[in-house]
């Protein structure tokens, strides 16, 4: 029997509209559909984006994953999702491993891909690019990310002031991703560099509950798990930025 594909699909950041027609494709004719969650539920948000594009018969899969960076916990979990996918492509089955964003940036399926390659190198595999949420929230706010000579720096909420104060200094334009980690010291990170008010903070992007506040001072000491910040360093205010600061819909 030949062995099914796995497509990594990047479902984007929440609005369903923000899929590709290809992807839209790939989940119309998936036999099986990956979603992954944490342990401690099943809720899968990147599911509930993709579901009004997936055939009705089509099988869902919950694939758990510990919210932990310990190394062997984690091993053991990529070891035994990727085993379930495995079974399912050996019988012949094709399947979709949903994703938030893109498959590629900041994303479990990199993990998986490379662990089920282990296993059977001769998987065939797919990768379905989807739209980020910081492509999302730059056109919200109608901010170019970057313009002409500009770079553009990407960085995870994860890093320390240090290392934040390092990545920030060699950039003309940066995004922090997932900023609800360490939102107080990215806040006064900012702040100490004097970027706060070329900072704005997006939250729950598509989403119900979506929030752009265009002066991070007026954020939630902990803001929500889907929040990322957009810093035009060399650009002076953001578009918007002179409106009332607060929640914009």
């Amino acid at each position: 029997m030949q062995r099914g594909t796995l497509f990594g699909v990047g479902v984007g950041p929440g609005d369903p509209e923000l899929l590709t027609f290809k992807a839209v494709r790939v989940l119309s004719d998936a036999d099986v559909i990956f979603a992954a969650s944490s342990t401690k539920n099943d809720y899968s948000t990147a599911l509930g984006i993709a579901r009004p594009h997936m055939k009705p018969d089509a099988q869902i899969v919950q694939l758990g994953f510990p919210m932990t960076r310990e190394g062997g916990e984690l091993r053991r979990a990529w070891e035994k999702n990727a085993q379930k996918v495995d079974e399912v492509l050996a019988s012949g089955r094709n399947a979709a491993f949903l994703t938030l964003g893109d498959p590629l940036t900041y994303s479990t399926f990199g993990y998986l891909l490379r662990t089920l390659l282990d296993m059977a190198p001769d998987t065939r595999i797919e990768t379905v690019p989807g739209i980020t949420s910081y492509q999302a929230a730059a056109a919200k706010v109608g901010a170019p990310l970057c313009e002409s000579g500009e770079n553009l720096v990407v960085i995870p909420g994860v890093c320390s002031p240090e290392e934040l104060e390092q990545a920030l200094d060699s950039a003309d334009n940066a995004v922090i991703m997932k900023t609800y980690r360490n939102f107080s010291a990215i806040r006064d990170t900012l702040e100490q560099l004097r970027l706060a008010e070329d900072t704005v903070l997006v939250s729950r992007l598509g989403m119900e509950g979506e929030s752009v506040l265009m002066d991070i001072k007026d954020a939630p000491v902990k803001p929500h798990y889907f929040s990322l910040a957009i810093v035009k360093k060399n650009r002076g205010t953001i578009p918007g930025r002179d409106c009332e600061s607060g929640n914009t819909e």
